[in-house]
C-alpha cells in the first residue's frame, strides 16, 4: 500500500488509481485512532457528495470508524459539505465529520476532507498527526454506524436566518446550477420553500458531469449563463461540487467576479440586517473588499491564505464574515466555515430586500468603491522549480513592476505589491500543486494585465 498525504482540503486521487476501497478504509482507520485518542467515543459525521460510488466509500469509511469506538452518524442522501459541518458544530457530542467528496475536481477524480468539531477545516498539525495513524492494510468495515437526515435540519436553519416574508413577496425568478454537485436538489428544495420560482440544470447523478468541472467559475459557469438570458431568469445561482462556494449569474447572463460578490454580501449583512464586527479576508483579498469595508466601518483582518486561519480568527468572536481567496464566504453567526448556500441565499434576500437586480447591485456598489478588474495566470513549473521559487521569494524586492513603483511591499504568504490607486498584484507558489499564481487587480484590464505579465517575467527569470 503507498504512501497517503492530505493536501489543504483533503485527500484527493483518481477514482481506481489511488482512490478505491482499500484506501479509504485505511484513511478511515487514521481518521479514527487519531480521534479515539482525542475524543474516544465522540459522534462522527459522515457525508458523501453524487460522484460515481460516493454512497459506498462512504459505508466503507462510516463502519471503519465505528469500529474504532466512534458514534458513527452517516448522512441518509448526498450532502453538501456545509450541512455536514453545520451538524457537527451543533452536536456537543461531535468531535467532527468525515466528507467523501473531490469538491471541484473532474467527476473522476474522489477525496476525503475532514471537518473539527467546529465545522471548520481540521489544521495542518492534527492531519499530520492523523496521516501517521494510517496503516498499511486496510480493515474490513463494520456496520455499526446509524443513517440519520443531517440535511432537513441544515436546511430549515438556514430558511430560519432569513426575511421569508421578504423573499416570498419579491416573486424572485432564479435558476440553480449544482454542478451536478453535492448540493443538487438542496438549493432549489430551500429556495421553493420560501417562495422563490426556481428551477435547475445539472442536477445529479452523473457519472462523467458531461466533462464539467464544478468550480463556481469561468468557463465552467458558461452553460448556467446561457440558461439565464435563454429563460429570462433574474439571476443564476452556481455552486461548486461541495457546496461550500457559490457564484451569481446576472440577468445578461455575466458572472459576478467573486471580488465583487463578497462586498455585496457584505454591505447586505451590515446596511440589510444591521450586522457589525470584522471582516476577515486573505492577503489575496481584492482591493472591493477593503473599501468596502472601510466605507462600512468594519475592522479589517488579513490573515494568511488558507481558510483555517480565518476560521480560527472568526471563532475568537466579534467577526462579521469571513472571506476566501476564491470566493467562499463564512458568516459565523451560521457557521464558522464557507458555506455556498448561505451565500446564495443572502443574495437572494438582498435582490429580495432592495428591489434590485445583480446587474443594478454591482453598479451601485462601484459606484461607492470604485471599479477594478481582477485577473489571475498561472506559471506551471516542476516540482522542484517550485520549490526553487519559494526558497527564493523572500529576497525578490523589485523596484518596480509593469514600470510602476510599488507602494507596500508583503512577503506574507508569497510576494504582494500594492499601489497608491488600490492597484496591487501577487506572486504565490501553489501549495498543492505545481505553479506559481500570479494574481492582479487594477482599474483597468489593460493596466491588470500589464501587472500580471509583469508578475509571470517574475516568475520565469527568479526560477
Amino acid at each position: 500500500m503507498g504512501i497517503i498525504h492530505f493536501g489543504y482540503e483533503g485527500w484527493r486521487e483518481r477514482l481506481g488509481e489511488g482512490f478505491d476501497e482499500e484506501n479509504v478504509a485505511r484513511v478511515a482507520a487514521g481518521i479514527g485512532a487519531m480521534w479515539r485518542q482525542q475524543s474516544p467515543g465522540a459522534v462522527v459525521y459522515v457525508g458523501y457528495d453524487t460522484r460515481p460510488g460516493a454512497d459506498g466509500f462512504a459505508r466503507i469509511a462510516a463502519g471503519v470508524l465505528a469500529d474504532s469506538g466512534m458514534q458513527v452518524r452517516l448522512s441518509s442522501c448526498a450532502c453538501p459539505l456545509p450541512a455536514l459541518g453545520w451538524a457537527a458544530a451543533n452536536d456537543d457530542a461531535s468531535c467532527g465529520g468525515v466528507m467523501v467528496s473531490a469538491s471541484g475536481s473532474p467527476a473522476d477524480y474522489q477525496g476525503i476532507c475532514l471537518r473539527s468539531e467546529r465545522g471548520t477545516i481540521v489544521l495542518d498539525e492534527l492531519i499530520e498527526e492523523m496521516e501517521a495513524f494510517i496503516p498499511g492494510d486496510a480493515p474490513e468495515p463494520g456496520d455499526g454506524y446509524e443513517i440519520v437526515d443531517i440535511v432537513s435540519p441544515y436546511l430549515e436553519n438556514l430558511a430560519s436566518l432569513v426575511d421569508a416574508d421578504a423573499i416570498a413577496a419579491a416573486g424572485l425568478r432564479v435558476v440553480v446550477d449544482p454542478m451536478f454537485g453535492a448540493a443538487s436538489g438542496h438549493l432549489l428544495r430551500l429556495l421553493r420553500s420560501l417562495g422563490v420560482e426556481a428551477d435547475e440544470i445539472h442536477p445529479a447523478p452523473s457519472a462523467t458531469f458531461e466533462g464539467l468541472h464544478p468550480r463556481a467559475e469561468e468557463p465552467w459557469a458558461d452553460e448556467c449563463e446561457r440558461e439565464v438570458v435563454q429563460g429570462g431568469y433574474a439571476a443564476g445561482l452556481i455552486l461548486d461540487g461541495d457546496a461550500d462556494r457559490s457564484g451569481i449569474i446576472d440577468a445578461k447572463g455575466r458572472l459576478v467576479s467573486h471580488h465583487r460578490m463578497a462586498p455585496l454580501v457584505m454591505g447586505h449583512l451590515v446596511e440589510g440586517r444591521g450586522a457589525t464586527g470584522k471582516v476577515v479576508m486573505p492577503m489575496s483579498g481584492s482591493t472591493y473588499i477593503r473599501r468596502q469595508a472601510a466605507r462600512l466601518g468594519c475592522p479589517l483582518s488579513v490573515s494568511p491564505i488558507g481558510f483555517s486561519r480565518a476560521s480560527e480568527e472568526l471563532a475568537r468572536g466579534g467577526g462579521l464574515m469571513g472571506v476566501d481567496e476564491f470566493g467562499g464566504i463564512a458568516v459565523p453567526g451560521h457557521l464558522l466555515e464557507r458555506d455556498g448556500l448561505m451565500t446564495s441565499l443572502l443574495l437572494v434576500e438582498l435582490m429580495a430586500t432592495s428591489g434590485m437586480g445583480v446587474e443594478e447591485l454591482v453598479a451601485d456598489l462601484e459606484s461607492k468603491v470604485g471599479h477594478l478588474d481582477y485577473g489571475r495566470r498561472d506559471v506551471r513549473l516542476e516540482s522542484a522549480a517550485v520549490q526553487s521559487f519559494r526558497n527564493l521569494l523572500p529576497g525578490i524586492n523589485p523596484e518596480s513592476i509593469a514600470g510602476r513603483v510599488p507602494a507596500t511591499v508583503s512577503h506574507a504568504d508569497g510576494l504582494r505589491l500594492g499601489f497608491e490607486d488600490g492597484s496591487w498584484v501577487m506572486v504565490r507558489p501553489s501549495r498543492t500543486d505545481h505553479m506559481v499564481r500570479c494574481s492582479a487587480e487594477a482599474p483597468s484590464p489593460a493596466e491588470r494585465d500589464a501587472l500580471l505579465e509583469g508578475a509571470c517575467d517574475l516568475v520565469r527569470k527568479a526560477r
